[in-house]
């Protein structure tokens, strides 16, 4: 299934961070952190101006990003986790 955000909603993978396990001590699932980057896999058709010329996104597909840890809209597509995000709440390109 594909999917194709509108306007200027971006279609984020979040990344698993690297998990280093210090004294054997096994974290579950429920008690790690949402993960705070991830890849940019689609973009929207674009915002408008008052002047109704679109603005250029800031981001490309393919980008690493910095994401807020609750931000945007989670989706569950063959079974791998994205987020649909307006590209004002992405918070810096890593790279």
């Amino acid at each position: 299934m594909k999917i194709k955000p509108l306007s200027d909603r971006v279609l984020v993978e979040p990344l698993e961070d690297k998990e280093v396990e210090k004294g054997g001590i096994i974290i579950p699932d429920s008690a790690k952190e949402k993960p705070q980057q991830g890849k940019v896999i689609s973009l929207g058709t674009g915002k408008k101006d008052d002047d109704g010329k679109l603005i250029p996104f800031n981001v490309k597909e393919g980008d690493t990003v910095l994401m807020p840890k609750y931000g945007g809209t989670e989706v569950k597509l063959d079974d791998k986790e994205y987020q649909i995000m307006r590209e004002d709440d992405i918070l810096a390109v890593i790279g």
